[in-house]
């Protein structure tokens, strides 16, 4: 594994995610037994420094957990992962972020019951900016925003990369892109943004907003990216899909590591779709995550450091 000497500090939300497998998903007033079952860690930001950890990258997380099992069960599984922890709060008689996630085996697709926790909101005064001004690249989304704002801020003045996951199009959404490098997009968050036909016309429109570079991730039908004024389409990759629980966490992990890497943004953009497709073989947001070389040998001839530099 290579380390590129960097540390990736990312903040928001993480979450314990007790995720079960149902044949299909049931009707109202049914019951239905669970196939597979699996508890482990969850949350954006969380999971794709787990990932960047597991590939060598130093990762460290800036949040909120409270004084609870769940809380206890998200920092542990953050240190066990070699996530540093220590700019992590913990708010005395919080309750943590929990999600219990049902996986359709049929088509692999996933509904999520997530409850925010209470107390645990990231505040700015609990940000170490210090250490947001110290990254190689801050990774930020727009839940706890003023928290986002205020690191994304302190990053830009350092000269520090920000990466937006942007999953959800929320109030005060935009004024956050204006203040990161990189915008990686969901497909909801985009039409949220741009209802309208064009991708391309609606990436531009993203791009105009601030960032360099913008991604829109779209599922089984691939990728469409825009750096400067070259559009990259990235095809998905083919998988036989158990779960797509945590596949967009892994894929701005991916995205975060071809930045690193030197790795231009088609080059980032395979990387992080084949790490992200391979994720989704497994139940599991996590444990699924799969190592640098079993994504080199799936990719083949397409990986970045022979077709994407």
């Amino acid at each position: 594994m290579r380390s590129y000497g960097a540390l990736v500090v990312g903040l928001s939300q993480a979450t314990v995610d007790y995720i079960g497998s149902v044949p299909t998903f049931p009707q109202p007033d049914t019951k239905c037994d669970l196939t597979g079952l699996t508890v482990g860690g969850g949350g954006p930001a969380a999971t794709a420094l787990v990932t960047l950890a597991r590939w060598g990258v130093g990762a460290s997380f800036i949040g909120v957990v409270g004084d609870d099992a769940f809380g206890r069960m998200i920092l542990e599984g953050l240190d066990q992962e070699g996530v540093d922890v220590s700019a992590v709060s913990v708010a005395p008689g919080g309750t943590s972020t929990f999600s219990f996630i049902s996986v359709e085996e049929q088509s692999a697709e996933r509904t999520i019951f997530c409850y925010r926790g209470q107390g645990c909101g990231l505040a700015p005064d609990r940000v170490d900016l210090d250490l947001v001004r110290r990254a190689s690249v801050v990774l930020v989304d727009a839940y706890d925003l003023p928290a986002c704002l205020a690191a994304a801020r302190a990053a830009q003045e350092a000269g520090v990369p920000v990466v937006c996951d942007a999953g959800t199009l929320r109030p005060g959404s935009l004024e956050l892109l204006a203040l990161v490098d990189h915008a990686v997009c969901s497909e909801v968050f985009f039409r949220s943004f741009y209802p309208g036909d064009d991708l391309r016309e609606g990436l531009a429109r993203l791009r105009a907003l601030g960032p360099k570079a913008v991604v829109v991730t779209l599922g089984k039908r691939g990728g469409l990216g825009l750096d400067g004024r070259v559009f990259r389409e990235q095809p998905a990759f083919p998988v036989r899909a158990a779960d797509t629980t945590g596949a967009g966490d892994v894929y701005h992990g991916a995205y975060i590591y071809g930045l690193l890497a030197g790795w231009d943004l088609a080059g980032r953009m395979a990387f992080a779709s084949a790490a992200a497709a391979l994720k989704c073989e497994r139940l599991g947001g996590r444990a699924g995550i799969p190592k640098l070389a079993q994504i080199q040998t799936f990719m083949g001839n397409a990986w970045p450091d022979a077709a994407g530099k």
